[in-house]
């Protein structure tokens, strides 16, 4: 009897969570673009982490909360893969900081790119003119950090 009640609330569990993953599923395959922008976020955020663990200047803490932003847009919209913000390719820790900051602006470029495509559904379009005006913010925000950085 308890084998059977214990078949019974897996079968359940496994019937409620099914339609949510093929709604996943079906929005990663109409939209792949999404989720390879949401790696090159996750990657430009990792660029921006300072490897000494110091303290961000204004410019790059404002760069990571856009990205934060992007990437906050992009799930909302069930573009999800799974992965946490930590899931990102290995940043080279001999890296200089310029080299990180020119690094994290050729991948928030990538999710531009990514995303610049046209887009049929009219609800769609608003969320990728949403997460590429929070790329656009960050890229703007790397640049002043590397400005920064290449006068000193």
């Amino acid at each position: 009897m308890k084998t059977l009640t214990r078949i019974a609330v897996i079968a359940a569990a496994i019937a409620f969570l099914v339609p949510f993953t093929s709604q996943n599923v079906r929005a990663q395959g109409k939209h792949p673009a999404y989720l390879h922008a949401l790696s090159d976020l996750r990657d430009a955020r990792a660029h921006l982490a300072r490897p000494d663990g110091g303290a961000l200047h204004g410019e790059e803490r404002a760069a990571i909360e856009e990205i934060d932003h992007a990437i906050d847009e992009i799930k909302r919209a069930a573009f999800d893969d799974g992965k946490n913000i930590e899931d990102h390719a290995p940043v080279d820790a001999h890296n200089p900081w310029a080299g990180r900051l020119h690094k994290a602006r050729e991948l928030l470029d990538k999710a531009h790119h990514d995303l610049e495509k046209e887009e049929d559904n009219p609800e769609a379009r608003g969320l990728r003119d949403r997460v590429i005006m929070h790329i656009d913010r960050a890229h703007h925000h790397v640049d002043e950090a590397i400005a920064i950085v290449d006068t000193h």
